[in-house]
């Protein structure tokens, strides 16, 4: 078990393009880094994994434009406009390339900052994202998110009466309600904010439609990107989905029709997960951890 995570977070706002990008840091250490979080998530999704790391390393994680201590910065949204930002951050908090652990959507940014800045980057730890899937021609975006997010984004624009209303909407959610800790309640509580007579979610649903477009539906930038990187990448795999069941967002078939178009290309399937648990469980998190420590994967507490 690190030191790094042991403490809370120190948040620090970073001049970006519109304005200031809140990031939040653990640790001192001068091995920086960067942890890219979900599209409805926040920097607080990084907790986990900054526990578990030693007191030789610094994770700086932020809150993407639209989420979190940044849902006040105008568009462009978009993973393009999220890599630029992250490039900020690197070049802010480092002088060399930098280890980067991309959740989800995070993934996905995280291979475009490694393709288009790729001397910030020293390699890529993916955790169920940055690999497009197939998906069918001429789907509705709206229809296709709520497909595959479901409960994540019904709460975009819902007011809750009380914090606590807002937790117990999450404690039914089939992939959390096995696994509640700590760590979901305070990503959870750093989510809202107050609206009226009630509190909201700071995560934006114009700017999570906007990456889910280009995520879901128009993955040709990625694709390029993905098969331009020469730096090594390891793919963390949840057995299970958003809702805890299978298929998983990302089966053998689809990993093995990547396999052969990658370079330096690795993958691991974290048993009994799913997507939220392989962030938030002790399971994923210490693996996660694991490959952002070094590339062969070393287990830890």
């Amino acid at each position: 078990m690190g030191e790094v995570g042991n403490q809370a977070p120190v948040f620090d706002d970073i001049p970006v393009n519109g304005g200031d990008l809140r990031v939040a840091t653990w640790g001192r250490g001068d091995q920086v880094v960067l942890g890219i979080h979900g599209i409805t998530g926040s920097s607080m999704q990084l907790a986990p994994i900054a526990r578990r790391l030693s007191p030789d390393y610094m994770l700086v994680a932020p809150d993407l434009r639209g989420r979190g201590g940044s849902n006040r910065l105008p568009p462009p949204f978009g993973v393009r406009s999220h890599a630029e930002d992250c490039a900020a951050v690197v070049n802010h908090y480092s002088d060399r390339p930098v280890v980067v652990l991309g959740e989800s959507l995070g993934g996905f940014v995280a291979v475009l900052l490694a393709a288009t800045w790729p001397a910030l980057v020293d390699r890529l730890v993916l955790a169920d994202g940055g690999i497009p899937t197939p998906v069918p021609e001429d789907v509705d975006t709206d229809a296709l998110l709520q497909a595959v997010i479901g409960p994540a984004i019904d709460r975009l624009g819902r007011v809750f009466p009380t914090p606590e209303s807002y937790l117990d909407f999450w404690r039914v959610h089939p992939a959390l309600s096995e696994e509640w800790n700590s760590d979901v309640e305070a990503y959870l509580q750093y989510d809202l904010e107050s609206a009226g007579d009630g509190y909201v979610s700071r995560a934006r649903k114009e700017a999570v439609r906007a990456d889910g477009a280009d995520v879901l539906t128009d993955s040709s930038a990625i694709t390029a990107a993905l098969t331009s990187l020469t730096c090594r990448i390891v793919l963390v795999r949840a057995r299970r989905n958003l809702v805890n069941q299978t298929p998983p967002l990302y089966p053998d078939d689809v990993v093995e029709r990547w396999r052969s178009l990658l370079g330096d290309f690795n993958d691991e399937i974290v048993e009994d997960t799913n997507h939220y648990t392989l962030m938030f469980g002790k399971r994923g998190a210490g693996r996660l951890a694991a490959y952002v420590d070094n590339a062969r994967g070393k287990a830890h507490g």
